[in-house]
């Protein structure tokens, strides 16, 4: 070969070379490689023309490595070891065992199912990594149009995003929260109406739309337009703001754990206060898609596959 040229090498014609270096031997390794010993013979002097160099050195039917074979055939392991895992890595994202997957979600999903989502898909999906981000239900959805994240638990009516496909994820019901040392907590029997003059602390109707109309909706089934004093972007800060006296608002039950020194939870007599949750997504890598596999099995009581 002349100076500063290169040779074009196959991962075949290495194997070929460590399965003749590893033996010692050209019968033994044509059986091992499942040829004719002739053609091994020819591609391993092949090799050699290509590269210009001597790898075997052959003398009275006993081969072999010259230093530079040695050198070659530690070389030539390690491509083939990293052509090996190159080729299980690239499988492993085409089925959804390895990846990143970016999944948004509302405050109070992770009072719900989503915790029991996430471990089950951890447990079936090792290799993945999860990226949790919480946000409100229109912050994810333009997260999703800009490729930011990947799947949404989020609460429907999702304004003009037809372009998002969902799927059925968990379901919830809303409460009244006060002030742990509220007078209205004195009550036994409290109802809705009973806040009338309170002042309310809620989201912006813009980041949640239909679960602000529909909190709108119960307080005028029980006479009243919510006075709002204070609005705060994401469930944990406006339950963090009636902790410390701003005001009550109508939240998700399933947060009723959240500062219970502080806040009391009462449920909503004589009315509908339930509300459905549901993955939103648009085009999903092959890990994304796993983790919804994964979500929809959860959901329905099988186990996730692998």
């Amino acid at each position: 070969m002349a100076p500063g040229a290169q040779a074009r090498i196959t991962l075949r014609a290495m194997e070929q070379f460590i399965a003749v270096a590893e033996e010692l031997h050209f019968h033994r390794a044509a059986e091992r490689l499942n040829m004719s010993q002739p053609p091994l013979t020819s591609a391993i002097r092949k090799l050699e023309d290509d590269l210009g160099i001597t790898l075997i050195e052959r003398g009275n039917r006993v081969l072999g490595l010259s230093p530079a074979g040695e050198q070659f055939l530690d070389e030539a392991r390690d491509v083939l070891r990293r052509a090996e895992q190159a080729i299980t890595a690239t499988v492993d994202v085409a089925a959804g065992r390895t990846g990143v997957v970016r999944l948004g979600y509302v405050g109070s999903a992770l009072y719900g199912r989503l915790p029991d989502v996430i471990r089950d898909f951890r447990a079936s999906h090792p290799e993945v990594r999860l990226e949790l981000r919480e946000a409100t239900t229109a912050a994810q959805i333009a997260a999703l149009r800009e490729g930011r994240l990947d799947v949404g638990v989020v609460i429907p009516p999702l304004e003009n995003a037809e372009d998002v496909e969902r799927t059925p994820f968990d379901r919830d019901r809303l409460c009244m929260a006060i002030p742990q040392d509220h007078p209205l907590g004195e009550r036994p029997d409290l109802t809705l109406s009973d806040l009338s003059a309170e002042p309310f602390i809620l989201w912006p109707m813009v980041e949640g739309r239909g679960f602000h109309l529909q909190v709108i909706r119960l307080c005028a089934n029980a006479g009243f337009v919510p006075r709002i004093t204070q609005e705060a972007y994401g469930m944990h800060a406006v339950l963090s703001l009636v902790a410390v006296g701003g005001g009550v608002s109508v939240v998700p039950e399933s947060m009723s754990g959240f500062r219970g020194d502080r806040i009391s939870y009462r449920p909503l007599p004589g009315s509908d206060p339930g509300f459905d949750l549901v993955l939103g997504y648009r085009h999903l890598s092959p890990s994304a898609q796993a983790f919804v596999h994964s979500a929809e099995a959860t959901v329905s009581g099988t186990s996730p596959s692998t």
